[in-house]
């Protein structure tokens, strides 16, 4: 909750100084950031009270493999989520103003990375596993790229 406050204090602190736009986007950024907060609050609820339930009564067992897909997709599921809100507080509190492709790009390969976790590999035609893997080659070498592009960037402004 302190953290909370911290943020509309910076928001606030720095109201009188932004352009039309720039408030626009923090107050979008903010919403954007209590919603997804609210989503992971009910989300996480649902999976402890699904886990803890199943396994106390004995529904669930951890070591089935559709159990063991679903859990896991939930909680990357979870993951991308805190993963996006955390890259809004960098909007929220004005550090960049807008959201960074590389870090996009790292959400869109945990993405992918939920959806072959909770795949299941018997069912699942051979044109749709290509098609994941060539996307995620494709976001692969991109980010790859960018960082390369980062990288040299910062060696030639630091050399």
């Amino acid at each position: 909750m302190k953290e909370i406050l911290s943020r509309w204090r910076v928001v606030i602190d720095q109201w009188s100084t932004q352009t039309f736009y720039q408030r626009f986007e923090s107050i979008v950024a903010l919403v954007l950031t209590l919603l997804i907060t609210l989503v992971i609050i009910v989300a996480l609820f649902r999976l402890l009270v699904g886990v803890v339930g199943g396994l106390v009564f004995g529904a669930l067992n951890p070591l089935e493999y559709t159990v063991f897909q679903t859990v896991f997709g939930e909680i990357m599921t979870l993951l991308i989520a805190l993963e996006f809100n955390h890259t809004l507080q960098y909007v929220v509190n004005r550090q960049q103003s807008i959201i960074q492709t590389k870090v996009v790009l790292l959400i869109a390969l945990l993405a992918l990375a939920r959806k072959l976790i909770i795949l299941d590999l018997k069912t699942t035609p051979p044109e749709v596993l290509f098609g994941l893997a060539g996307v995620t080659l494709a976001v692969g070498v991109t980010y790859w790229l960018m960082r390369e592009r980062d990288d040299r960037v910062e060696q030639e402004r630091d050399g």
